[in-house]
């Protein structure tokens, strides 16, 4: 290193220390009480409740307000009583409805907030204020209005990012509260500097997220499952769409769930907005909320609102996908997982590794990031080695995924998967034949565009160019299938993070109708239209054992695989050939080899420089 790098070195370890020490300065406390005492002076009181003329008439009630204080009539609620009803000592029933399709899963959680009579618990990793959060937060503030008691539960780092709009929400309602789990910067909108910092002066702190998706209504039924509140995950973007899913849940598994929300809301890590700096600020500032109002709801907006007030129609549209069951299990992570000194256990990861080890015939496993936590390698070798038989993996391809740096830990250890673990992977392309997404509801943008680079600007590092252009579809899904006797939907992605950093919650659903509904969804998005299948390459004419062992030797080095050749490829299905799991013998004759990387608009060199960056950038502990 030459005098003058180490000089620019120096400052920049100085430029991060100043930013390290300048996120430890925060409004005194006399400050946060001014700023809550504001907030609280604009409110409209809890006890005042009841629209006024025009909003009633808005939601179709007479005057200003109507029985069950505008509420409308839900099937689905009525569901809850229902199944309570039926349930008795160890023999409890529920109902349950799989959510695949985005505009269905956007729909039945709007409907819930407009059926509300008493209570609405929402937490969430992701809340934006695009479209979807538009139709959300709508909802919210009309039930609180009405009498409704609305608390939203955020992971700071990812949601809502304007003070202006957090210190409006603190000043609404007495009936609406806001709380952000760890909010490390203490700010509602970070800017690129201070997050770099924190990852160097805050590493665990910020890295102790809150993943959980969950919303609870009524304390009755609840919509839990792996889809934030923002327009991607309901087939609302022009450029990038996640195929996700949700379950809806009735019945007496849902008071586990509002006592897991209980957990994090009383937590000490869980603030009111008005603890925010730059929210505090506003609120000093203008001596209240800082003026401003919601701009003209756009058409699909009005839309959704619209037939969310429906509720015969909505209870009907999702008929088709519901199911009356018997015993379902919650498991969710508590804020103890972030504890200081030894780590908490972690409740939901060791359910999911205790009853997917149980598996005795096939095991279906859909992650869009397939990097495996140390505790579940052991547990795949060991199911492997007693059962012998594949685990059927659905996961992004490096076209689709929307994060770079953890496909590229996948890749590295896709001989470990196949030969070790017995891994049968299907990647998923980024513009899917037949998917369960909604592409007459996405803004006519993106497929007018014309051929050529496309690569859509995302957080981090984003998804890569692609070589045509269209609407890119990525998997978001976490979701697992025992034998088609289990069916399991959740938060969790099934990775080092999931396990040891963000808190995670699941849905198991014991019961053979549902496991076999919810595989075919899956096998739906492995099949050869939507998925590329991972397997050996053809071995080479001499040498192959070698070239084996000289891969494997570079695999456990502590960075990126370097050999040149590696062990595994993806592959297309040939025209006029039925699909073939790999090792079948007729699998060479009826698939073609696309390459490692199909669809993507970068030369090898430059994809393998950016992995190896990834790696030198030491982000594997956290991927």
């Amino acid at each position: 290193m030459t005098l003058h790098q180490a000089a620019l070195a120096r400052r920049a370890l100085l430029c991060l220390l100043l930013l390290g020490l300048s996120g430890c300065v925060h409004l005194a406390g006399s400050e946060r009480r001014s700023a809550a005492r504001y907030a609280r002076s604009a409110q409209i009181p809890a006890e005042i409740a009841g629209l006024d003329s025009s909003s009633a008439q808005a939601m179709g009630c007479p005057g200003t307000c109507c029985a069950d204080n505008c509420a409308v009539d839900s099937p689905l609620l009525a569901l809850g009583d229902a199944t309570r009803a039926a349930s008795a000592p160890g023999a409890p029933r529920h109902e349950v409805i799989l959510l695949d399709e985005g505009q269905d899963a956007l729909l039945a959680r709007v409907h819930l907030i407009r059926a509300a009579r008493t209570s609405i618990d929402l937490q969430t990793f992701h809340f934006d204020d695009d479209d979807a959060g538009r139709v959300v937060l709508d909802a919210l503030r009309d039930a609180a209005r009405r009498g409704v008691r609305v608390r939203l539960m955020l992971d700071p780092l990812n949601s809502l990012p304007h003070p202006e709009l957090q210190a409006q929400l603190a000043s609404f309602h007495g009936n609406l509260e806001v709380r952000l789990y760890n909010p490390v910067f203490f700010k509602a909108k970070v800017n690129p500097l201070e997050f770099a910092g924190g990852i160097v002066f805050h590493f665990r702190d910020l890295n102790s997220r809150m993943h959980n998706k969950l919303m609870v209504v009524d304390a009755k039924v609840a919509i839990i499952g792996g889809r934030n509140i923002e327009d991607e995950y309901f087939d609302w973007d022009p450029v990038y769409d996640y195929r996700d899913r949700d379950l809806f849940v009735a019945g007496p598994v849902v008071a586990d769930m509002v006592r897991n929300f209980e957990g994090f809301w009383s937590d000490r890590r869980s603030l009111p907005s008005t603890a925010l700096d730059d929210v505090a600020d506003l609120l000093i500032r203008y001596k209240g909320p800082p003026p401003g109002q919601p701009g003209p709801r756009s058409a699909r907006v009005q839309a959704m609102a619209r037939a969310a007030a429906d509720g015969a129609s909505v209870a009907a549209r999702l008929a088709p996908y519901r199911f009356s069951v018997g015993k379902v299990d919650f498991f969710g992570d508590l804020p103890i997982k972030h504890a200081d000194g030894p780590q908490a256990r972690t409740e939901a990861s060791d359910a999911l590794l205790q009853t997917l080890s149980g598996s005795q015939q096939e095991l279906l496993i859909q992650t869009p990031y397939l990097v495996m936590s140390r505790p579940a390698r052991r547990m795949f070798r060991a199911l492997y080695k007693r059962t012998r038989r594949p685990v059927l993996v659905s996961t992004n391809s490096l076209a689709a995924t929307d994060a770079f740096p953890v496909y590229a830990m996948s890749h590295k250890y896709k001989r470990m998967y196949l030969r070790e673990l017995g891994f049968q992977i299907h990647e998923y392309k980024p513009f899917p034949a037949n998917m369960p997404i909604d592409l007459r509801a996405v803004p006519g943008v993106a497929e007018k565009l014309g051929d050529g680079d496309f690569a859509p600007r995302r957080r981090g590092a984003g998804p890569v160019p692609l070589k045509r252009a269209g609407v890119r579809i990525g998997l978001h899904c976490k979701s697992m299938v025992v034998d088609e006797r289990i069916g399991i939907v959740g938060s969790h992605n099934f990775d080092p993070r999931s396990t040891d950093y963000n808190t995670e919650s699941l849905v198991m659903v014991h019961d053979p109708a549902f496991a076999r509904a919810l595989a075919a969804s899956i096998r739906r998005d492995m099949a050869p239209e939507n998925s590329w299948v991972v397997a050996p390459r053809a071995k080479l004419p001499v040498l192959s054992a070698l070239n084996y062992n000289l891969g494997k030797f570079s695999e456990k080095l502590p960075i990126f695989d370097i050999w040149p050749l590696p062990y595994a490829t993806s592959y297309e299905l040939n025209p006029g050939c039925a699909p073939l799991p790999p090792g079948d013998p007729g699998f060479a004759a009826c698939y073609s080899a696309v390459g490692d990387f199909p669809e993507v608009n970068l030369s090898l060199k430059m994809i393998y420089t950016r992995i190896l960056t990834v790696f030198g950038a030491g982000l594997i502990p956290i991927l």
